[in-house]
């Protein structure tokens, strides 16, 4: 059981103002003996309303038991001409008191649900900032990449589909002087689990492959271009799949893409 909730739900004013049903009233009994949270904030919950009483009617003093059984006891009529007594009074400032205490806990549990709600709002907002301020970095990161792309230092190197592969596709950007190869891998398929792209620098005569990094978090990039360190004399460049962390060598049998590079 959550003591706190069951607390926080305003069932003990009710069950102190002795509103609720017979069953009510005994399980709420049952659950101050089980659990000392219960029990001490009906306690505190009847020290209150005795409070409100004695400020309501100054100079009576009684027990809170004493206090619930005067009011929920019969109830004199009285005639209107007949002139109210003193004690008469008091019972229905006690009566005012109860009745004030479960008013100002609806007014408290109001005032809990309309914070909340502005949390909510509040954080929904937050949010939106967050998602706004993504978009604005998303579009710079790719104003940026495409002025890379154009750069005049860049060679385009178009890939194509090998054996394994035939639709596959691939283009690599080539920049010598920055060093720098980025691969634009929107034309191979999502690798299955436990495997990944891994692009090669080829010499071709004799055959000498030399890794150049892979395409890492591939199902989970957007725009599926990656940017790759390239120092060597490349003449051209091949992505194969490979097992997760990839290989030494490349695995031939699954070469996807291949292309040369033009000599110029």
């Amino acid at each position: 059981m959550d003591v706190e909730k069951y607390i926080a739900s305003g069932i003990l004013e009710l069950y102190v103002a002795g509103i609720l049903s017979e069953k009510e009233n005994l399980e709420i009994a049952n659950y101050a003996k089980e659990y000392p949270e219960i029990k001490k904030e009906i306690e505190e919950i009847e020290a209150s309303i005795l409070e409100l009483s004695r400020k309501a009617s100054p100079g009576y003093h009684y027990s809170f038991k004493a206090l619930m059984n005067r009011i929920n006891g019969e109830v004199k009529v009285v005639d209107m001409n007949e002139k109210r007594s003193t004690p008469f009074l008091s019972y229905m400032g006690w009566a005012a008191s109860v009745l004030l205490a479960v008013g100002l806990f609806w007014m408290y549990q109001q005032n809990q649900d309309l914070k909340s709600n502005i949390e909510v709002v509040e954080k929904q907002n937050v949010d939106l900032e967050q998602q706004i301020a993504d978009t604005d970095s998303s579009l710079e990161q790719t104003q940026e990449l495409l002025n890379t792309l154009r750069d005049k230092n860049i060679s385009v190197i178009p890939l194509g589909g090998q054996d394994v592969s035939p639709t596959s596709y691939a283009k690599a950007y080539w920049n010598k002087q920055e060093e720098k190869v980025f691969i634009d891998a929107k034309g191979l398929p999502e690798p299955p689990d436990g495997f990944v792209y891994q692009v090669w620098s080829l010499k071709l005569s004799p055959l000498t492959p030399t890794s150049m990094g892979l395409l890492e978090d591939f199902a989970t990039d957007e725009n599926k271009v990656f940017a790759l360190n390239n120092p060597n004399d490349s003449e051209a460049f091949g992505i194969t799949l490979e097992p997760a962390g990839g290989s030494e060598s490349p695995t031939l049998e699954q070469l996807y893409t291949l292309g040369v590079v033009n000599a110029s």
